[in-house]
């Protein structure tokens, strides 16, 4: 009778260098949520809206003179205000990209983080500028250098629901060549950024000061 073989200390190593591995393996799948890369849903509204103007957007409403207005002269942006540089972020909701000058204005881009303190306190009231608005100007958040889990976090907490980007390697801020937030920029009908607020947290009335004067939207109570 012939006996068994018995395991070199070499196989009884490799045996066991290959055990866990055949475990990790057999336990990865696709509907796994740590190896999905969309694992947590977000309440932030979708962005195939923001290609479009605004829905009430239209001639006297958003700084463009009315045919019965008298001729306004050009609102030229400061030469310190950087324009929107040309990329694509993903929507937080979604994940499809979006060009940051493809966003049609008048619209309100707040670019802020969860570790901020600033812009926790600020974000309700962007919330608010939202509903206010009636569709007369885009209010689009872009979250940046963040963990996707903890801005979930943070809009559930505030009830934030308008549109967000999701840009956790901070490409935006390069392109606009900072490096800090909350930092909101005024977006007019055509395109160009009329001013970049870096004063620090913004409330409702500073806001839809800033939203009348840089945009010519006046946004109801």
């Amino acid at each position: 009778m012939r006996r068994p073989a018995r395991a070199t200390p070499g196989r009884r190593w490799l045996a066991g260098l290959l055990a866990p591995v055949a475990l990790l393996v057999a336990g990865c799948t696709a509907g796994d949520p740590d190896v999905s890369p969309d694992p947590t849903p977000a309440p932030f509204a979708a962005c195939a809206g923001l290609a479009a103007p605004p829905a009430a957007a239209g001639p006297g409403a958003t700084g463009r003179p009315g045919p019965d207005d008298p001729p306004r002269a050009p609102d030229v942006p400061a030469a310190d205000v950087p324009q929107l540089p040309e990329i694509e972020l993903p929507c937080f909701t979604g994940g499809e990209p979006v060009a940051m000058t493809g966003i049609q204005g008048p619209a309100v881009i707040n670019v802020w983080a969860s570790w901020c303190t600033p812009c926790r306190k600020e974000l309700p009231a962007f919330q608010r500028l939202a509903d206010r608005s009636a569709g007369q100007l885009h209010v689009v958040g872009v979250d940046v250098r963040d963990r996707r889990a903890a801005a979930v976090s943070i809009a559930e907490t505030y009830g934030l629901t308008f549109p967000n980007l999701f840009d956790p390697d901070e490409v935006l801020l390069r392109g606009l060549a900072r490096n800090f937030v909350p930092m909101t920029l005024f977006l007019d009908d055509t395109g160009t950024v009329r001013h970049l607020d870096i004063s620090g947290a913004l409330d409702d009335a500073t806001l839809t000061a800033l939203v009348e004067e840089h945009l010519g939207v006046v946004v109801g109570p």
